[in-house]
């Protein structure tokens, strides 16, 4: 048993789960990410006619190893989920199945999912092709600008649903009047309201396809409202998901420093202290840089050598070393 708890660890820190700092870590990550982006730009070539006629059975045998790594990956993680430094993953079936739905532990099913599907439902080959596109979702567990906007989206979910609210009141207010003004001089193009509000959809968000226009006007003074209203309501998210973005990046900040400050209670940071705060500033998602900085910052503050982590005699001296 202990040799399977330590091998179950082993592969569960090459995995990243213990961070990615590692050598053998980084070696894994970066295989995993250019197999990615492979297969993304695989199913691109693959739409091009000629070169799938061409080049088909290269293309198969590479979805074919694709799969078998993607579907070997998941097994791993779901086989060292228990591992997670978390009470809830703990139990060997439920906190397997807790990490299952997880929402990376579904991306990595659904970047596998329709291929095994497709040798049991009969689907049509373009739409496994385009579902195979699915895998790039992949690339968030990497990705630090996912991970934050996910952690903001989740903050400002009340902020993004009251927008969504507003902007649904809109979508159906305008579609209305337009429907009013406009069906009697085109019945055909505004023939009923859910087809007016494609018109309202295109309309808010200042697309404009010209495949309906209005012609009355009161039609053309609502259209022009819509578009005016339309700027202001696109604006909007983007200014709650910046102002997320930002609030999420200082709440980061200032949870890695009380852990500096924490460990600089005694005067100093040893080797423990260190490889924790780094740790944390791998869970965090901070850079080195900032990381350094934030460091800096305390070190300064709190009148300790940045060098030994020693307390200072005076702001701008060094301790004299026995």
């Amino acid at each position: 048993m202990r040799r399977r708890r330590t091998l179950r660890r082993t592969v569960y820190h090459m995995l990243g789960g213990e961070g990615h700092s590692d050598l053998l870590v980084k070696v894994v990550d970066a295989f995993l990410i250019a197999l990615i982006v492979l297969n993304v730009v695989a199913v691109v070539l693959e739409s091009i006619e000629h070169l799938s006629i061409a080049h088909g059975p290269v293309f198969h045998a590479f979805d074919l190893a694709s799969v078998a790594i993607f579907s070997l990956e998941y097994l791993l993680r779901l086989w060292t989920a228990v591992e997670i430094d978390d009470p809830r993953f703990r139990h060997p079936l439920w906190g397997r199945l807790r990490w299952a739905v997880s929402p990376m532990a579904i991306v990595d099913l659904l970047a596998v999912l329709p291929f095994y599907m497709g040798m049991f439902v009969e689907l049509d080959l373009r739409a496994i092709r385009v579902l195979r596109v699915l895998r790039v979702f992949k690339l968030g567990r990497y990705s630090l600008a996912m991970s934050v906007m996910a952690a903001v989206a989740r903050q400002e979910a009340r902020s993004i649903s009251a927008v969504l609210f507003v902007m649904a009141v809109i979508l159906v207010l305008t579609s209305s009047l337009i429907y009013l003004f406009e069906h009697r001089a085109q019945p055909h193009v505004f023939s009923d309201i859910p087809t007016a509000m494609w018109w309202a959809v295109v309309t808010l968000t200042t697309l404009g396809y010209g495949d309906m226009v209005p012609i009355t006007p009161l039609g053309r003074l609502l259209g022009a409202l819509t578009a005016i209203l339309g700027v202001g309501m696109i604006a909007l998210p983007a200014g709650v998901l910046a102002s997320g973005f930002s609030e999420q990046m200082r709440i980061r900040r200032e949870e890695y420093r009380e852990a500096v400050e924490k460990a600089l209670e005694d005067g100093s940071i040893n080797r423990s202290e260190r490889r924790l705060l780094d740790r944390t500033r791998r869970t965090l998602q901070l850079s080195e840089e900032e990381a350094s900085l934030i460091l800096r910052q305390s070190v300064e503050t709190g009148h300790v050598c940045p060098h030994c982590a020693k307390p200072l005699r005076g702001p701008h001296s060094h301790p004299e070393e026995d």
